[in-house]
């Protein structure tokens, strides 16, 4: 099972502040979507709860958590103990990846086990508390890259990255 880190992040790594995130690109709403959907997603229980403690639709959501009896578990959605296990439970879906969308602590955790980066580079700096993992242009290759400017729908330029290991 291909395994890859989904995320979007700053020019300084932050992916968010106070468990949310610090900017709106409804192109890369777009994109998360169309790139996860139908196949299982991992995630922290803090990422859970940024989503309104809703499971993402269309995706099969496995949550990571410490402390399961605070979650509802339910068809839509699993719970792990770990990022291993969360792994096997994905494996049990057939799918063939498996995408790993945050927070990041599990992002650092998961990224030597990465097959692939999809990540949203969002062109600014920001202040925040939550960081995806820095990653060596030794150890990743840049597979493919798409650029877009700001516009009236997006208040940041950001690009598209796909990083494969190497």
């Amino acid at each position: 099972m291909i395994i890859t880190l989904d995320a979007a992040a700053s020019e300084n790594n932050v992916i968010g502040k106070d468990n949310r995130l610090l900017w709106s690109l409804p192109n890369d709403s777009k994109f998360f979507k169309n790139t996860t959907w139908g196949m299982p997603v991992i995630m922290g229980s803090k990422t859970l709860v940024s989503l309104n403690n809703t499971p993402l639709p269309g995706r099969f959501n496995i949550v990571i958590t410490r402390h399961p009896e605070a979650i509802k578990a339910n068809g839509e959605l699993r719970i792990s103990a770990s990022l291993g296990e969360a792994v096997e439970v994905a494996k049990e879906t057939d799918a063939k990846e498996v995408f790993v969308i945050g927070g990041g602590q599990i992002y650092k955790e998961a990224m030597p086990i990465a097959d692939k980066i999809v990540l949203t580079r969002v062109h600014t700096t920001v202040e925040g508390d939550a960081f995806f993992p820095a990653f060596s242009e030794n150890e990743w290759q840049l597979f493919s890259k798409m650029d877009f400017p700001v516009d009236e729908k997006h208040a940041f330029a950001y690009s598209f990255e796909v990083w494969v290991k190497k």
